[in-house]
């Protein structure tokens, strides 16, 4: 019994033996459990703040941070613009120096930084951070790839949330060799304290009333980042090597333009807001490339295809082609979804100002005016090249000679001073509106597609401004009294038929007190026929109560030039013996053009001193900064005083473009000689171009409200359109195209897939689209563009806006659409 007992006592000291070593083994094991994940996380510490740093606010993490005017205006209400950008001026400084003590002296090899020396380095980061690849951390809210190159981003499906900075593309900032320090960690905790405080930044919208305060996340260091260069495009012939500084200098407030100075804001973007983070989700819907089968159209008029000027079924039924009817528009009844051959061995177009000169033959080759004008030195064919010596039918020896001699004989025409929009009537290739861009004159010159074969086209690949238009039974595409200037050289245009019916549409649109220079043979030629044209001519323009000022000769060409000059009062035409031509009634708008037949009548000169055209602009370039008189007693166009969003669109649009467009959107300006603003309102996007060698044509679509008189007024031009039909332009006319809030107003009305295939029409290969919209629009036109395989070079989205820049490439489909409705 004893030994059973003992024996099972040895049995349990045994039993609890082993457990007692079984339970060392599992809490050995377990400890080094315990120290594998305490070092893990220790190890991930900075991983994980690094996570925290992005998700926090990665909009701030920008080589270059745009003022908020620029940054977060996708429609801006213009009257809380101009408080915001007022306020945010004043504080400039004092926020720079406030909000981030701890990177005023954190340079490395720079000592102290002034914010101009920040700026710069921020813009050198811009320059040459598109050839950077950034996979930034993936947080609990959000996840952000982005592939950059040189001047151009291809984002992934996730890129497009809301951790973009609107105004720059933004530098990975990492922790260098994966760690970070003390006085970081403890400069983090400081900033992400500071950021439950911060509602300092106004948000605010074009056309809605906005006047609450929003909450921002600032960080107020940004961590030394690196970045890698990438290869250049050939075509965009883009180098530039500039280092990305290792710390970047951050300012909060609006740049004070004036003074020269940039300064930054924050997008106040709140990245891990999941109501930001569904509009991110929303903008990047990924694209059913079966939805969009693209053909070329396969026209007569092949690579030159303008749909509603190559219409052959529509200008077959016409019943006259006596005043030109058949030159005129003549749109298909569905608009065209298919996509315009390039030429054979086409090239980027040469750039300005050596393209004025000459440009590729494969680009437009055509020979006839070679054939017709060579003696008046229009164009030549000189081995890849044609060329353009500068003459012209009545300006041979070269337009700067003629130039300076209409000034000479009328010293009061000041060109690019008094005379500052002129138009240019039958201009052939344009040599007079290119050569007076050195006087500072912006010349809408037109001219017909028609048997002048490719003279328009010659001007805009020469990068000079020009349309398709004619004067025919339709009134032209501008409002009343705008031009300063109308020329005709020999111009082909009848004046003098039909009682003067084309010259009323001329004294329609030029301003009260402007001059028509008229340099034809009936001024100085004595056959039988000119002296008759000569005499009618004399007769309606007195008529028309115009003054002969002067009739010039020009001995070098042996041409004469009469200028006349319209009446700025109605004396005249309330003594005249006969009412003709008759005045219009009170009913007929002169600014109603889009469309709009021909009247045989003329509109009295405005003369109260509220009403636009009673008193000359002011001189160039003071124009194009101040709100005209006559503005005080319009209402503007977003419901405060004219005046005051006047102001503040111009304001606006210079803050987005220089800290936006200029550097962020991955654009390569020196490649851009002119621009077409889709839907222009005030002018504001092309006032801020002002000092870039670039032209921009102003488009009014017919369902906004009519604010091209007031661009005119200012010094720039521009042109009614409707974006459901084709522009009147040739094919691969313009480097870029910009529209803010246009695409989202069409989609009622407008097939967009015909729209976004004129857009493609219009754009050279390597010519860029920004638009503004809100975020369902931009991700249908990213789809689209995706579809079309054009470079995304830059996205982002907020608030339920977005931004969205692509740029168009050399594709075409393979498969063909015939569309048997063109004509040479």
């Amino acid at each position: 019994m004893v030994m059973g007992k003992n024996s099972r006592g040895k049995g349990r000291k045994s039993s609890r033996y082993c457990s007692t070593v079984s339970s060392i083994a599992v809490f050995v094991v377990f400890c080094f459990v315990g120290i594998w994940i305490v070092m893990s996380s220790i190890v991930q510490m900075p991983n994980l703040l690094d996570s925290v740093i992005r998700l926090s606010d990665p909009v701030n993490e920008g080589k270059r941070i745009v003022s908020e005017n620029g940054l977060k205006q996708f429609e801006v209400n213009l009257g809380d613009l101009l408080k915001e950008s007022t306020r945010g001026d004043s504080q400039t400084h004092k926020s720079q120096s406030a909000s981030h003590p701890e990177n005023q002296n954190d340079h490395k090899g720079n000592g102290n930084v002034s914010d101009d020396t920040a700026d710069a380095n921020q813009q050198e980061v811009v320059r040459d951070g598109f050839g950077e690849k950034h996979d930034l951390e993936k947080g609990s809210e959000n996840t952000i790839q982005e592939n950059y190159q040189i001047g151009k981003v291809k984002p992934s499906a996730e890129k497009k949330e809301s951790g973009r900075n609107l105004n720059s593309e933004f530098v990975e900032t990492e922790t260098l060799g994966g760690q970070i320090n003390n006085d970081e960690l403890k400069g983090l905790v400081q900033a992400l304290d500071e950021n439950k405080s911060d509602k300092s930044l106004n948000d605010f919208k074009l056309g809605t009333m906005m006047d609450g305060v929003i909450e921002e996340d600032k960080i107020n260091k940004v961590l030394p980042s690196k970045t890698k260069e990438s290869t250049s495009e050939s075509n965009m012939e883009i180098q530039e090597n500039s280092q990305v500084p290792e710390e970047v200098s951050i300012t909060n407030q609006p740049e004070n333009l004036t003074e020269g100075r940039i300064g930054h804001d924050n997008l106040s973007t709140r990245a891990v807001e999941s109501q930001h983070e569904k509009e991110s989700q929303k903008f990047s819907i990924s694209i059913n490339s079966g939805k969009y089968d693209w053909k070329l159209c396969k026209t007569t008029a092949g690579s030159e295809y303008i749909p509603c000027l190559d219409n052959v079924q529509a200008i077959k039924k016409l019943r006259s082609i006596r005043h030109y009817e058949h030159r005129e528009r003549h749109c298909l009844g569905e608009a065209s979804t298919c996509l315009v051959p390039l030429p054979e061995g086409y090239r980027i177009p040469i750039k300005w100002p050596k393209s004025r000169d000459m440009i590729w033959y494969n680009n437009a080759p055509h020979t006839k005016l070679v054939e017709f004008k060579g003696h008046q030195n229009w164009v030549k064919v000189t081995g890849e090249y044609l060329t353009y010596p500068g003459g012209g039918t009545q300006f041979k020896h070269g337009a700067i000679h003629y130039i300076e001699f209409i000034q000479k004989s009328l010293p009061n025409i000041a060109w690019g001073k008094r005379s500052r929009v002129v138009l240019d009537v039958g201009c052939g290739v344009a040599s007079f509106g290119g050569y007076l861009l050195e006087k500072n004159v912006l010349t809408m010159s037109f001219a017909p597609k028609d048997k002048h074969e490719a003279q328009v086209q010659f001007a805009l690949e020469r990068g000079i401004p020009a349309t398709l238009g004619v004067m025919g039974t339709k009134r032209l595409p501008f409002p009343s009294s705008v031009f300063d200037l109308v020329h005709c050289a020999r111009c082909r245009v009848p004046w003098h038929i039909e009682g003067g019916k084309l010259l009323l549409e001329l004294n329609r649109v030029l301003r009260p007190g402007g001059y028509f220079v008229w340099s034809a043979t009936p001024v100085y030629r004595k056959d039988p026929e000119n002296v008759g044209i000569w005499k009618d001519m004399s007769e309606i323009i007195n008529s028309m109560c115009w003054d002969l000022v002067v009739i010039g000769k020009d001995k070098l060409n042996g041409v004469t030039a009469a200028i006349y000059r319209k009446p700025t009062d109605n004396e005249c035409y309330n003594r005249r013996p006969k009412n003709e031509p008759q005045m219009c009634n009170e009913f007929d708008d002169p600014n109603k053009a889009w469309n709009v037949s021909l009247q045989d009548c003329m509109h009295k000169v405005p003369v109260g001193p509220s009403e636009r055209g009673s008193i000359w602009p002011e001189r160039w370039p003071l124009r194009l900064e101040k709100p005209p008189y006559w503005l005080d007693s319009q209402a503007g166009v977003y419901g405060r005083a004219a005046p005051v969003e006047f102001t503040a669109d111009y304001k606006h649009w210079k803050n987005v473009f220089y800290h936006s467009y200029l550097n962020g959107i991955g654009i390569n300006w020196s490649s851009v000689r002119n621009v077409m603003d889709m839907k222009a309102v005030y002018g504001g996007f092309a006032a801020a171009l002002k000092n870039l060698k670039v032209w921009v044509m102003n488009v009014v679509p017919i369902d906004s409200p009519d604010t091209l008189a007031l661009i005119y007024e200012r010094g720039l031009f521009g042109i009614y359109h409707d974006w459901c039909e084709s522009f009147n332009t040739y094919p691969r006319s313009y480097d870029i195209l910009h529209a803010d809030s246009l695409f989202s107003n069409l989609k009622g009305r407008c097939n967009m897939v015909a729209v976004i295939a004129e857009v493609d029409r219009i754009l050279r290969p390597k010519g860029y689209l920004i638009m503004r919209d809100n975020v369902e629009t931009i991700g249908e036109i990213e789809n689209i563009a995706k579809s079309l395989n054009w470079d995304i070079r830059f996205t982002h989205s907020k608030g339920g806006e977005g931004l969205l820049c692509v740029q168009k490439t050399f594709w075409r489909p393979t498969k063909v659409e015939p569309i048997f409705s063109a004509i040479v």
